[in-house]
């Protein structure tokens, strides 16, 4: 994608939720974790490279102990649809007996962050949750019924971009959440 491709895709775009919109789910999610983990020494795992936007502002509001590792697995690369996943980094942390929370972009099918945690639960977990800032609301679930533990925002089955989700691996940096034109 060239750079005036994208500065287009963006100025045609609709924002589905608004940078402040997007802060106060955080806020929300921060206090909704704090409330059931705080007691449990957990280990939080950001999944890379969507999932560093909202890490980053959810992780200073989470007041307790915890410990932070990251995963990149990815299905996607540059591109807009893939089904095999590809490990470049697992967790370093181990992770036998503890609670995990996986901190992710989106739930959309949720083909990636249902392989992470079954490696996790492989790994000895003995809890594992799921944070995420969108989850898209439709019926194409990896499992059947799959939902975040925590959810920030609930959208339409729409392409998203921004605050950590990318099109064609750009735009993870836009201050909002915003759909593609027409997709």
């Amino acid at each position: 994608m060239k750079t005036k491709e994208a500065e287009k895709l963006l100025a045609d775009a609709d924002l589905l939720v608004t940078e402040a919109e997007v802060l106060k789910a955080i806020e929300r999610l921060a206090d909704e974790i704090t409330a059931q983990l705080k007691e449990s020494s957990p280990v939080l795992i950001c999944v890379m490279n969507g999932g560093l936007i909202f890490a980053g502002q959810l992780l200073t509001r989470l007041r307790f102990p915890l410990e932070i590792d990251y995963v990149h697995a990815t299905r996607y690369g540059h591109e807009i649809n893939g089904s095999h996943l590809h490990w470049t980094v697992r967790p370093q942390i181990d992770l036998k007996g503890r609670t995990v929370l996986l901190l992710d972009d989106i739930l959309d099918e949720g083909v990636t962050l249902a392989a992470i945690a079954d490696y996790c639960r492989q790994q000895g977990a003995a809890v594992v949750l799921m944070a995420v800032l969108v989850e898209k609301l439709h019926l194409r679930k990896v499992k059947p019924g799959m939902h975040a533990d925590f959810s920030g925002i609930e959208v339409g089955d729409r392409f998203l971009f921004g605050y950590g989700l990318d099109y064609k691996g750009y735009w993870r940096n836009a201050p909002g959440i915003y759909a593609v034109k027409g997709k």
